[in-house]
């Protein structure tokens, strides 16, 4: 890296799968993590049930999580398990119920308790000899455990996520990942929260942003193990779903990349969309069965400067200045470093 380029990137920056265009999820590459699948979440009685059990109930996460953990071993996906557990040391010693509300509250219910009931998985959930149980986490982030360890021994890229809770360790764990390059998918109707308007958030304005895609478990299935002779390239018919999930329409045209254009495919306007879509190919992420998904929301997908086909010359703007022909990376300064 020259030394121009130094001043604006970090290791953290890029993107792990590179040019990569698998549609589907690369085997040898991807992983699903699931985090708190316990019972103090997850069944009647747990010290949290009260607080989760309209969620976990309404969108079936114990069923949905069941199905994707089963589904990824059966297609040699690796399955990470991220609970948490408590010990003495970590309040008398570290004085963890001061460091978050959400800490005070663990506290305070005596959840996740070491060799409790409470902390140990759901009896549906239990791990299998091929899983890989990660080092209890005592924050939201579940990186703060020997999980980056793993994913670099297996040398993992696409990093799905499932589990508790919406709001908080499930959202600050694909933060991070995202962060650190990893592609991120959220299996949304194995999520679950404290209450309904922190999953709604989560799930329909947070991790459409903040990830790559969300997906739900039957399309996680679909995408992971296409069937026998389905293509894992946009085809004219498909779906166009955004990455929160909503519709924005059907390609009707798939357009090569040619001298003065990128790759591109058209969606018609119709019902949702005012004026015909001309999507970039780079921008497809995923496909399962006979729908694709952008990596763009469909709330402000039509705010995107799709309305014209593609460009080089326009795409060469949207780069940016090469670092060698920057002055000062913030106008009139550059960062001051350590």
């Amino acid at each position: 890296m020259t030394q121009e380029a130094d001043r604006f990137n970090t290791a953290e920056s890029n993107y792990k799968p590179g040019n990569q265009r698998d549609l589907s999820f690369p085997r040898g590459q991807t992983a699903l993590l699931v985090i708190d699948p316990v019972n103090d979440f997850l069944s009647e009685g747990g010290a949290a049930w009260e607080m989760t059990k309209s969620t976990v109930k309404t969108v079936g996460v114990v069923e949905n999580l069941k199905r994707a953990i089963q589904g990824a071993r059966e297609h040699g996906v690796p399955v990470l398990l991220g609970p948490m557990a408590f010990t003495e040391e970590d309040y008398a010693e570290h004085n963890l119920q001061r460091l978050t509300a959400i800490n005070r509250v663990m506290f305070e219910h005596k959840m996740f308790l070491a060799g409790s009931w409470g902390a140990d998985f759901h009896p549906e959930l239990q791990p299998q000899q091929s899983d890989i149980i990660l080092k209890p986490h005592k924050v939201n982030d579940v990186f703060g455990t020997d999980l980056p360890e793993h994913l670099e021994r297996l040398g993992i890229t696409h990093l799905v996520i499932a589990g508790m809770t919406a709001n908080l360790c499930v959202e600050s764990t694909g933060r991070h990942a995202a962060e650190l390059g990893y592609d991120v998918t959220y299996l949304t109707n194995a999520i679950g929260s404290e209450s309904m308007p922190s999953y709604e958030a989560a799930v329909h304005v947070n991790y459409p942003l903040i990830g790559n895609v969300t997906m739900q478990v039957d399309e996680f299935l679909l995408a992971l193990a296409p069937s026998e002779g389905a293509s894992n390239t946009v085809q004219v018919g498909d779906t166009v779903l955004g990455s929160d999930h909503g519709e924005i329409g059907t390609v009707q045209e798939i357009i090569a990349a040619t001298e003065d254009a990128e790759a591109h495919l058209i969606v018609p306007r119709g019902v949702i969309l005012h004026k015909d879509m001309f999507i970039p190919l780079d921008a497809v992420v995923r496909r399962a069965g006979t729908t694709v998904f952008v990596n763009v929301p469909k709330l402000i997908v039509g705010n995107m400067p799709w309305s014209e086909r593609p460009l080089h010359a326009k795409r060469r703007e949207h780069l940016g200045p090469r670092a060698v022909d920057v002055t000062n990376v913030y106008g009139s300064k550059d960062p001051s470093g350590s």
